[in-house]
């Protein structure tokens, strides 16, 4: 009997969960990743070659997460991929269904001698993750304005800090572990600002609180982080944020303001800080253009678009399963089961057997969570009043909202797509990755008209349909192929 082929996109907790339940039901896999290391943001660890005492082993769930990477990278019937890009996925011919091919390219990013393979697989697990969104406000292009995920990466990763004064704003229980990070690192963290009001807190986190017996742990997590911040006198500020970083070539000090529920701002609240450098987050974006190409069908929740699937973890495309982040953000818990029962049914794993009822309960109980998360650290309305006309929104181009505005209206221009071209809002180097949602959400407040709708016999247009997923070189992508190598010999990272 041929072994079934599992490959599995993405090695954080939800991928690494999937290949190991995948091996568990018999499967041979290929796990695949851009980094060089598993455990995605959430286990990032230092390289290898520093070998450096590592505080990141004393991090919740450190220990299980190592040991569970040992035995998925060990496993003989396991191939391991790092440092590879999947940039596309090929669907099947619409007469035969089947599992999208996956296109990738193996080596170093800035590499100039990647490989450029292909493969085949009997399911696919999608398990991409999110990055940071980051609302707009004037002066954030500046040079020392981080996303705080990037922020978080060069200190876990790298012991980089990003200032010496930062101030770390947006909403979301992310922030914390952020400044954790960045003291830890060396930095000092002046304050830590989240912009949801009190009230919007207090409602969202005590709606139904039986239901939070269920996270213990990461009630222990921010007993932690808070303990922490506490230690180092820094203080946490509700309903207040940075509105604009101001600077001569880089960001010298940042205005905040007390905001309302609504997050407009309150007039006569506003204060100066000095700082050498902010970091920001106003949530997350799933990583959708894997599954966009994939044909798999999404679902529209209070905090925007996730891949659909069902109780087993399958999408709406036959042999394609997703966990994680792009099914909804709820943590690394959440994320792992959800790992762990897409792997075991892709596997081939029994679907009814009695070990997947804890996962099956775990995963629902972070559905929940998700949604507490939501209702908890919602978008503020009254945002885009932070913006001037001269406030940039697409940071590679350097288009302004004034541009925004003038092509919302014109009927001409008012199309998505047509309103691209004439500002150039998302045709820079990060192909609207970060301006991308918050420019189509602009766009549909100016024009009164829901931003992705179809025009003219084309697919409905939106920030995450990308036919080329990761940037590839014009050399590599005219060069041939190659099969991918002889799955029975492991390929080390």
């Amino acid at each position: 009997m041929t072994e079934r082929h599992v490959a599995v996109i993405g090695a954080g907790p939800a991928g690494l969960a999937a290949a190991e339940a995948a091996l568990s039901a018999g499967a041979r896999v290929t796990l695949i990743d851009s980094a060089d290391g598993p455990g995605g943001q959430y286990h990032r660890m230092l390289p290898d070659a520093y070998h450096a005492a590592r505080p990141e082993r004393l991090q919740h769930g450190w220990q299980a997460f190592d040991r569970r990477r040992r035995r998925v990278l060990a496993h003989p019937r396991c191939a391991w991929w790092p440092e590879t890009s999947v940039w596309a996925l090929e669907r099947p011919d619409a007469t035969e269904p089947g599992v999208p091919r996956v296109h990738v390219l193996r080596g170093a990013a800035d590499g100039g001698r990647r490989r450029r393979l292909t493969l085949d697989a009997d399911a696919l697990v999608l398990a991409v993750g999110a990055h940071d969104r980051v609302l707009p406000f004037p002066g954030w292009e500046l040079p020392g304005v981080f996303a705080a995920g990037a922020a978080q990466a060069l200190a876990k990763g790298e012991r980089v800090v990003v200032g010496d004064q930062v101030v770390v704003a947006g909403t979301g229980p992310f922030l914390l572990p952020v400044a954790a990070s960045l003291l830890e690192a060396g930095s000092r963290v002046l304050q830590v600002l989240e912009a949801g009001t009190v009230g919007t807190l207090a409602r969202g986190w005590a709606r139904r609180p039986w239901e939070l017996a269920a996270q213990l742990g990461k009630t222990g997590e921010l007993a932690a982080y808070a303990a922490l911040l506490v230690r180092h006198g820094v203080p946490f500020r509700a309903g207040r944020g940075v509105v604009e970083a101001r600077g001569d070539g880089r960001v010298e000090e940042v205005v905040t303001a007390r905001l309302r529920a609504d997050w407009s701002v309150v007039p006569g609240t506003e204060r100066t800080l000095a700082v050498d450098a902010v970091c920001v987050t106003h949530g997350f974006t799933p990583q959708l253009e894997l599954p966009l190409a994939a044909g798999c069908a999404l679902r529209r929740t209070r905090s925007g678009e996730f891949v659909a699937v069902d109780d087993d973890q399958r999408t709406s495309c036959p042999g394609v399963y997703a966990a994680g982040e792009i099914t909804g953000v709820a943590g690394a818990p959440a994320a792992r089961s959800e790992g762990a029962l897409a792997g075991w049914i892709a596997g081939g794993g029994d679907p009814s057997a009695p070990t997947l009822r804890p996962l099956r309960r775990s995963r629902d109980q972070g559905r929940a969570f998700a949604e507490r998360l939501a209702a908890a650290h919602p978008i503020g309305e009254e945002w885009p009043g932070w913006l001037r006309p001269d406030t940039v929104v697409c940071r590679c181009e350097e288009a302004d909202y004034a541009s925004l505005c003038r092509a919302a209206g014109n009927a001409a221009s008012a199309g998505t797509r047509v309103t691209k071209l004439e500002t150039r809002a998302g045709l820079g180097p990060c192909q609207a990755r970060v301006c991308g949602p918050t420019v189509a959400e602009l766009t549909a407040r100016l024009t009164g008209r829901p931003a992705e709708r179809a025009f003219e016999g084309l697919p409905a247009a939106g920030p995450h349909h990308r036919p080329i997923a990761q940037p590839i070189r014009l050399g590599e992508l005219a060069a041939a192929p190659e099969p991918s190598p002889d799955h029975s010999t492991p390929q080390a990272g």
